[in-house]
C-alpha cells in the first residue's frame, strides 16, 4: 500500500529556516527494486495529503486520489514530495515583492532551497527519475504562482506544471511581464480556476477566473500548443481546499498522463 513519510525538520540552508517535508511513496514501492519513479512536487504540504497530521481536515486528498488512478489505470505509479508553508507563507510563495499588500519577496530563497537542496536529496535517496517530462511542480493560489515560476526558471529540471487558482495577477501581473517567449523544453501546463472565483484576502480584490483565462492566452500567444497547455475554469469554483481537492483528479489525469 501506499505510504507517507514526514521528515519533521529539513533544513533550509537557502532560507535559514527548517520545514516539514511529505513524501508520498505509491503502493509497489520497495527499496530493494530497481524500478524508478516520476516525482511531483507540491506545496503546502500540510494541505495536500488525507493523513493523520495534515493541518486541516478538508485536504486535496492527493494520496487517495492518485491510488485509486493508479488502481484504475489512468496513471503510472509517481511519487510526492510535499513542502510545508510556514507562517510567512506570502512572503515565501512571493517571487517579488507585493506593493499593495506589503509583502517582501521571499521566493527566490524558497526556489534555491526547492532546485539546490530538496530535489537534490530526493534523486540522491529515491528511485527518481530524471528530466523535466519526469518531474513536476503543482500548487493552489500563491502557491500555484510559485509552480509557475519554478516551471518558468526551471524549465530544465520541471516540465509538468500545475497551477490551481493560480496568483498570476500578483505584482501588478510580473509573471506575464517576465514569461516572455516559450522556453523550447519540454511543457506540460495544467491551469484551472473558478469562473467567477474573487477573494480580497489582502485590500485588494484578486480576480482568479479572468487572471488565470487571460494568463492562458498569453502562453497560447507565446507558441504553447493544446499538447503542452490545459485550461479548466469551473463555473462554481471557489477559494478553497474543497475546490481543488474536487479538480484534482481532472488536473492530475491531464498533468501526469
Amino acid at each position: 500500500m501506499s505510504t507517507i513519510h514526514i521528515l519533521r525538520d529539513f533544513y533550509s540552508p537557502q532560507e535559514g529556516i527548517t520545514r516539514a517535508v511529505r513524501i508520498y511513496t505509491p503502493d509497489g514501492y520497495e527499496p530493494s527494486s530497481d524500478r524508478r519513479y516520476p516525482v511531483l512536487y507540491m506545496h503546502d504540504g500540510q494541505n495536500v495529503f488525507a493523513h493523520s497530521e495534515s493541518a486541516i481536515y478538508d485536504t486535496w486528498c492527493a494520496n487517495r486520489v492518485l491510488d485509486g488512478m493508479v488502481h484504475a489505470g489512468q496513471v503510472e505509479p509517481w511519487l510526492v514530495v510535499a513542502v510545508d508553508s510556514t507562517p510567512n507563507r506570502l512572503s515565501e510563495y512571493s517571487p517579488w515583492d507585493e506593493p499593495r499588500s506589503n509583502v517582501s519577496a521571499r521566493g527566490e530563497a524558497y526556489t534555491r532551497f526547492i532546485v539546490e537542496t530538496l530535489k537534490p536529496f530526493v534523486d540522491r535517496h529515491l528511485r527518481t527519475r530524471q528530466g523535466p517530462e519526469w518531474t513536476g511542480v503543482m500548487g493552489s493560489s500563491l502557491g500555484g504562482l510559485m509552480s509557475l515560476y519554478l516551471g518558468w526558471t526551471h524549465p530544465e529540471l520541471f516540465g509538468r506544471i500545475g497551477g490551481m487558482s493560480p496568483s498570476v495577477m500578483w505584482s501588478y501581473g510580473r509573471l506575464f511581464h517576465q514569461w516572455t517567449s516559450h522556453t523550447r523544453r519540454w511543457s506540460r501546463i495544467y491551469l484551472d480556476a473558478g469562473t467567477h472565483e474573487n477573494v480580497d484576502p489582502v485590500g485588494w480584490p484578486m480576480l482568479y477566473g479572468q487572471a488565470t483565462r487571460d494568463f492562458y492566452f498569453h502562453l497560447k500567444g507565446l507558441g504553447y500548443h493544446d499538447h503542452e497547455l490545459a485550461l479548466f475554469l469551473e463555473p462554481e469554483g471557489n477559494h478553497h481546499e474543497l475546490d481543488w481537492q474536487r479538480r484534482l483528479p481532472t488536473a492530475l489525469r491531464w498533468l501526469l498522463s
